[in-house]
């Protein structure tokens, strides 16, 4: 009887596990337009060329001025020609990693210039990110079901997590402005 209910406890235990590290945060329909495909989770970009960051979570670019980091909705007026469809982004997840810059930008300095040779979400013709707001073939909010398995429902309508549901895009313009 004892072995029964070791053997018992322990299958519990790993269905448990498994279903604990099967989470997988995703959050494809919060990441901008002008972000680079291939990633399901995105903490911050850096943006090699401004020498900055943009927060996917809080939908905020973040940037030094005189000193101390700054979060804020648009890029500073200094780079109100930089287009963000073209610069290089790289994905950075964790929590702060503009406290990394002076290591980032050494690292990511060979992506400066990098002219537009990144796919974006807004090309993309990948299902997964027409959940994102503003995607030329997007989907309407509430047709996009908060089950990611990477497949399509019965009426073709494509079946993921997207997140907190919220997607700020750009207006188009890729200058920074959202």
């Amino acid at each position: 009887m004892k072995k029964l209910m070791l053997v018992a406890m322990l299958g519990i235990a790993s269905l448990l596990n498994n279903a604990a590290t099967a989470q997988i945060n995703i959050n494809i329909s919060a990441q901008p337009l002008w972000g680079p495909t291939g990633y399901d989770h995105v903490d911050y970009y850096y943006l090699p060329d401004v020498d900055s960051y943009y927060s996917v979570p809080k939908q905020q670019f973040v940037y030094l001025n005189n000193g101390n980091w700054v979060f804020n909705n648009t890029l500073p007026s200094r780079y109100s020609n930089y287009n963000l469809y073209n610069g290089y982004k790289v994905v950075v997840n964790g929590d702060r990693p503009y406290l990394n810059y002076k290591t980032d930008k050494v690292k990511y300095a060979k992506f400066k210039n990098y002219g537009g040779k990144q796919l974006v979400i807004k090309n993309s013709n990948d299902k997964k990110y027409y959940v994102v707001k503003g995607h030329p073939h997007g989907i309407a909010p509430g047709q996009a079901k908060k089950i990611y398995n990477g497949t399509s429902n019965a009426k073709g309508k494509v079946i993921m997590n997207s997140g907190n549901g919220k997607g700020k895009g750009n207006n188009g313009n890729g200058k920074g402005k959202h």
